[in-house]
């Protein structure tokens, strides 16, 4: 089908006349030719809503307020600013991608969307809205906001994740594009879909499109854009080492790739186990946590603590955290992916959510109650 084939003016004419009238003009990264801001943004904002980009977006300027700043930091420091937010492969893409624009653009982002494109982190959809909003360049985005809006403005009845169905978004989104006003264009169809056209009680009284819109015409806007056929969640098991000493807690470096790729967590006694149908947090193998506790000292006493659940996007974890106070401390000579950090910078280091939580609430109930953990 041809890219004419989809063209119609009057479709970018009413999102940019919305836009302008009723679209978000306040966001931090608005109002600016500033690539770095705008990546920056493009980036936290991938798979994340405003509501929880913002507060993270400032204390990231704050700790990096320019490019080459965050290039020249260690990357446990971009992970510590990024500890919660989730997602932790934008992170380290975020640096590697700042020091490719550093060495590769002598720190000036490229405005052609291609060469954008080939940078870490950055597909087709965000090297378009970061050439749209930095240079004014005419390039279509497709991300989950626009496939919502154009899955029931037009009546696209296929899963829009099917390559067939994605490949005739992006032609239309080519074709759709204005001759001007890009940066409202684009902007406004965000906006729509993050404002009036929501995945659940879309607000089609304030659309601009309710008159076309095939959906709300034929009450389907339920149903479209037609959902990916779900699979069962699967349930994993993890037994994680609070080992306790002197005020401090043991961490380790987690590896670069998997889940919570280069953070600090707390050891695990083995991995992420499958879990069975209806199997209940499995007991502790006490052979196996003797070896896996001995590089790290004698134990001196051992508290099983209530689980806690952590949903990723593939499955559900069970950690079920074991409190490990030491009667002796053995060096960790050898071992760099190891460090013993001081519980009063808990709050700060670079930790994923759900251990954060699990140490600081852990803290505070010990704290609170007067007894002594350490």
């Amino acid at each position: 089908m041809l890219h004419e084939d989809f063209a119609d003016p009057s479709f970018s004419a009413a999102v940019i006349g919305w836009q302008k009238a009723h679209g978000r003009h306040a966001l931090p990264w608005q109002n600016t030719r500033d690539a770095y801001l705008i990546w920056l943004s493009e980036i936290m904002l991938q798979q994340t809503q405003v509501s929880a980009v913002l507060g993270y977006y400032a204390r990231f300027l704050e700790r990096f307020p320019t490019l080459r700043e965050l290039a020249a930091a260690p990357v446990e420091d971009v992970m510590a600013q990024w500890s919660g937010l989730g997602y932790y492969t934008r992170a380290r893409n975020l640096h590697r991608c700042a020091q490719q624009v550093v060495a590769q653009y002598d720190g000036v982002f490229p405005s052609d969307p291609a060469l954008l494109a080939e940078l870490p982190g950055i597909g087709r959809s965000t090297a378009a809205a970061i050439s749209a909003f930095s240079s004014g360049t005419r390039a279509a985005i497709m991300d989950g906001n626009v496939k919502r809006v154009f899955a029931r403005v037009f009546g696209i009845a296929t899963f829009p994740g099917e390559k067939k169905t994605e490949q005739a978004m992006w032609r239309r989104a080519e074709a759709l594009l204005p001759a001007s006003g890009i940066e409202s264009y684009t902007q406004g169809l965000m906006d729509m879909g993050a404002t009036l056209c929501t995945r659940s009680s879309p607000d089609c009284a304030r659309c601009p499109m309710q008159q076309r819109c095939v959906a709300h015409l034929t009450q389907r806007t339920k149903d479209l854009p037609v959902r990916k056929p779900k699979k069962a969640t699967p349930e994993k098991h993890a037994t994680l080492l609070l080992i306790v000493d002197k005020g401090e807690v043991l961490l380790e470096q987690r590896p670069a790739s998997g889940i919570w790729g280069g953070l600090l967590s707390l050891p695990e006694l083995d991995g992420h186990n499958l879990a069975e149908d209806d199997e209940e947090q499995p007991a502790i193998d006490q052979t196996a946590l003797v070896r896996a506790m001995q590089p790290f000292g004698e134990m001196e006493s051992q508290e099983r603590l209530m689980t806690v659940t952590h949903v990723f996007t593939h499955y559900k974890l069970h950690i079920a955290p074991l409190l490990i106070t030491l009667a002796r401390r053995e060096p960790l000579a050898g071992e760099a992916r190891y460090q013993w950090l001081d519980t009063g910078r808990v709050a700060d280091a670079a930790l994923p959510a759900p251990v954060k939580k699990l140490l600081l609430e852990l803290l505070g109930d010990r704290a609170n109650s007067q007894a002594r953990m350490f």
